[in-house]
């Protein structure tokens, strides 16, 4: 059986990297509502981050829905709701 071609994760440089995780800090400092475009997700995921573990790389988000753990290399994109 030939195994499925899943899309490779875009790579970026470490200066993305670093910006998006000054962003989530900052967003997890504050405690301020953040919307999170993720790959390989059709829907991003909003809500409040509530801890970020280094040991296993994971964002704990909040949501309406309850706590999404989203992998750090997944995000995409952190940009705040307009309401």
């Amino acid at each position: 059986m030939a195994k499925t071609k899943v899309p490779k994760r875009p790579t970026r440089d470490e200066f993305v990297l670093e910006e998006i995780g000054n962003q989530l800090s900052e967003a997890f400092h504050e405690g301020s509502t953040i919307v999170l475009t993720i790959w390989g997700r059709e829907e991003p995921v909003q809500g409040i981050i509530n801890h970020m573990d280094s040991r296993t790389g994971k964002v704990h988000v909040e949501t309406a829905a309850g706590t999404d753990k989203v992998p750090f290399m997944d995000i995409m994109k952190v940009d705040y709701p307009r309401y």
